[in-house]
């Protein structure tokens, strides 16, 4: 299994930039497609964007699409996301999450087949 654990949350202006990172240690991580959620207060859990296993394929959520960035460094076990023009909307808890042999970049927004999650980190945008 694999241990995840993001940071670089924090309180940013809306147009700002914010790079979080997910730290992984365990298992190789190369093994594992990773995806970065978010959860806003009061609202379900929701697909921002993932990358496969050597990062050849990403996939974004439209409302981040042109925005946010997904990339990973498997020498570094660390993935991470560039969040540029931040917008209040974007306020929410920043999960990331691990996916094992039955992820596809067809059904990379698919919850239920990321197997091991980081405790989150906050990212809150002003207006």
């Amino acid at each position: 299994q694999v241990q995840l654990v993001e940071s670089g949350g924090g309180l940013v202006q809306a147009g700002g930039s914010l790079r979080l990172s997910c730290a992984a240690s365990g298992r190789t991580f190369s093994f594992y497609a990773m995806g970065w959620f978010r959860q806003a207060p009061g609202k379900e859990r929701e697909f921002v964007a993932a990358i496969s296993r050597y990062g050849g394929s990403t996939y974004y959520a439209d409302s981040v699409k042109g925005r946010f960035t997904v990339s990973r460094d498997n020498a570094k076990n660390t993935l991470y996301l560039q969040m540029n023009s931040l917008k209040p909307l974007d306020t929410a808890v920043y999960y990331c999450a691990a996916a094992g042999d039955s992820w596809s970049i067809l059904r990379a927004a698919t919850i239920g087949l990321y197997d091991y999650w980081g405790q989150g980190t906050q990212v809150t945008v002003s207006s």
